[in-house]
């Protein structure tokens, strides 16, 4: 009844659009001059764009009724970008501070998987999410979290089951179901994993998919099961073996995993439509002073690529994938979600258009954000009772396992060393770069805490303390000193969430994220400065790396190899399971 009742609308709706498409109606606007970026058939054409009730009605000459004109003689008129795969979350930023920064660079649409506001709130977190970004100038689309938690392996705050994913299907901008995380889970059928798996195909949706590594028969298992692409590969053999097992390969180029380098050489005339550029995870420096997707476009036309096959893989690619029909081309009938660029090296969005309306006007946002406070996804850190006790390890054996850090990757290497002890227990050696890391379950006060050691910090002092720390989002402390680590875990409860440097017993440096301990509430100008000075600290005391607590974040993520830390203990992602520090003879 309702589809009929509306159909005089549409229908009107629709003569109009055809009247101004054969040019005998004026257009809402115009968009004259301009260099159509056509990723149809990969050319760069002198067209006017006339645009009628959000849509495009035309692209050619013919167009010069309406009721404004725009001039873009000498710029290029291009489809507004779309990131196929985004945590929100991990820009630290509230989700409209998160819109504002990536519309002013084009970009018009995002699939963001929610798993890590899930990890902590569960299918409620996912409803603030949705609630968060209704209305937005940008399009956000959710996947239905697959895996949370993650594995059996760590604690989480929640859980997401079948019958939750079932219901946020029912959302219309809920896509599918999230990346599957568990692939030895879904490889061997388990029927909690692939339960949701058929959920999500029976709603006709789509699954995404997460697994680093993986091959042979195990990999065919996995891409058997339904999945439909993977954003792991940092090689070009694994890349190839999922192109060939009907996965779409989505290329990323993110904050804590760069992997556009190793892997745009596989991309070619044959298997491009079948590949994407995504995110993942950028955080909000990367975000305000490189960018979104526009930083990866012009990355790929560094390294060669032709532009309009780049941004074809930002535009039509994911739009395809995902079943947003209508979007992701300049073409009569398609949605009016537009970015003229100042030219194809640099990308530098001019305007932005949101169905047909402006949204961006030189670098600066001309649309409501809105803005939205809830108090029920703060108050999320409750750690059980902290003492110097907890941070003790008992020597049992002269050899321990120790996770070494590998710089700019979120995999990890395992190496057996021999401890450094005093009165019997184990303790930091930072003249060794071997150093004490903790794991704190946050979410429910079990007093659950894993511990462990790892070198490639290059920490001489001070303790580093985060409340984002992946998937399970517990608290994870790394330290050259025990009370420093204490101190750093005890502020975090005190401020519901966060970043935190510590040295000498003194807070050197902090970030507060409230927001389930994830994100700031905060715009990302103020959010900048802080962590600028939280790196700055760590390097000061030695640290190494480009952000350390990006490196800190990944090291109780039990799904990417190959040796992690959750509060369980540690967890061999080859072997996929626990193992002991110690190694005994």
């Amino acid at each position: 009844m309702a589809a009929t009742s509306s159909r005089p609308k549409k229908l009107k709706a629709m003569q109009r659009l055809l009247a101004v498409a054969r040019s005998d109606a004026p257009a809402d606007l115009v968009l004259a001059g301009g260099q159509v970026v056509d990723v149809l058939t990969g050319e760069v054409r002198r067209a006017d764009v006339a645009i009628k009730d959000g849509l495009i009605a035309g692209v050619g000459h013919e167009y010069r009724k309406a009721r404004r004109t725009l001039d873009v003689a000498g710029q290029f008129v291009a489809p507004g970008f779309i990131d196929g795969h985004v945590h929100i979350e991990s820009s630290l930023l509230p989700v409209r501070e998160f819109v504002r920064l990536v519309l002013v660079r084009g970009t018009t649409a995002v699939v963001a998987d929610p798993h890590e506001i899930a990890n902590v709130l569960g299918a409620r977190g996912v409803r603030y999410m949705l609630k968060a970004s209704a209305g937005m100038p940008v399009d956000v689309f959710l996947m239905a979290p697959s895996c949370v938690p993650a594995t059996d392996t760590e604690s989480s705050g929640a859980k997401v089951t079948e019958a939750d994913i079932i219901r946020l299907l029912g959302h219309e901008r809920v896509l599918g179901l999230g990346e599957v995380m568990n692939y030895p889970g879904l490889a061997f059928g388990d029927g909690r994993v692939l339960g949701k798996v058929l959920a999500a195909q029976e709603a006709g949706r789509i699954v995404d998919g997460h697994a680093p590594g993986l091959g042979g028969p195990m990999l065919q298992a996995y891409a058997a099961a339904g999945v439909g692409s993977d954003h792991e590969c940092v090689g070009r053999s694994e890349a190839l073996d999922k192109l060939r097992a009907g996965m779409r390969l989505m290329v990323r180029e993110g904050s804590a995993a760069r992997n556009l380098t190793s892997l745009l050489p596989l991309v070619n005339d044959f298997n491009r439509r079948r590949c994407c550029f995504v995110t993942d995870d950028r955080h909000p420096e990367d975000l305000l002073r490189a960018g979104h997707l526009d930083d990866i476009l012009r990355h790929a036309v560094r390294q060669g690529m032709d532009p309009v096959a780049a941004i074809q893989m930002v535009t039509l690619n994911p739009a395809e994938y995902f079943g947003l029909r209508g979007r992701g081309a300049v073409a009569p009938g398609w949605r009016a979600d537009l970015v003229v660029l100042s030219d194809l090296q640099r990308f530098r969005a001019r305007w932005v258009f949101k169905s047909g309306e402006p949204v961006v006007k030189s670098g600066e946002v001309v649309a409501r954000l809105p803005k939205l406070k809830d108090k029920a996804v703060t108050g999320t850190v409750k750690p059980g009772r902290l003492t110097l006790g907890c941070f003790a390890i008992k020597a049992e054996a002269d050899l321990c396992r120790v996770i070494r850090v590998v710089p700019d990757q979120i995999v990890t290497e395992q190496k057996v060393v021999p401890p450094t002890v005093e009165k019997g227990h184990v303790v930091a050696d930072p003249g060794r770069d071997l150093l004490k890391l903790a794991v704190v379950e946050r979410h429910r006060a079990t007093g659950r805490i894993g511990l462990g050691l790892v070198s490639g910090f290059g920490l001489k002092q001070g303790a580093l303390a985060t409340t984002v720390a992946h998937d399970s989002h517990n608290m994870i402390v790394v330290g050259a000193d025990d009370k420093d680590m204490l101190k750093a875990a005890q502020e975090l409860k005190k401020a519901g969430g966060g970043y935190v440097a510590v040295a000498r017993g003194q807070v050197a440096a902090m970030l507060r994220l409230p927001i389930a301990g994830l994100m700031s509430e905060q715009s990302a100008e103020k959010v900048v400065p802080e962590l600028r000075k939280l790196i700055h600290k760590a390097g000061v005391w030695g640290s190494r790396l480009h952000n350390p607590f990006i490196a800190l974040s990944f090291l109780a993520l039990p799904v990417i190899p190959e040796l992690k830390l959750t509060d369980r203990g540690l967890f061999d992602v080859s072997q996929f399971k626990h193992v002991e520090l110690f190694v005994k003879k």
